[in-house]
């Protein structure tokens, strides 16, 4: 009964522990992204981190995976998941210098 009880609590905890791992983490700061390029696989998120003192507006129009995440206050972050595989070209649409690629992979 307890090895019933203990292996599926490892291998959930496993499984955490790979998902948490696969976020990358772009942080913002100095009106630029802290990366320019970065390579995920489909379905994975990154989390957009504003480290920096004024807001920004991280967005991407790139088809399948368009998203803006709108205004981002100093200290607050959101995750965004790439569903289709491609060159993502991300932006800050308050700062024009803020660019950079995500490389989405299968």
């Amino acid at each position: 009964m307890r090895i019933s009880i203990i292996l599926p609590l490892i291998v959930l905890a496993g499984l955490s522990t790979g998902a948490l791992a696969a976020t990358q983490v772009i942080h913002q700061q100095g009106r630029l992204f802290s990366s320019e390029n970065i390579t995920v696989k489909k379905g994975e998120a990154v989390t957009f981190f504003n480290d920096d003192t004024v807001p920004h507006n991280v967005m991407s129009a790139a088809k399948g995976n368009e998203f803006n995440l709108g205004s981002l206050p100093p200290g607050s972050s959101t995750d965004v998941v790439f569903k289709e595989a491609g060159d993502v070209q991300v932006i800050c649409a308050i700062h024009p210098r803020m660019k950079m690629t995500v490389k989405v992979v299968d």
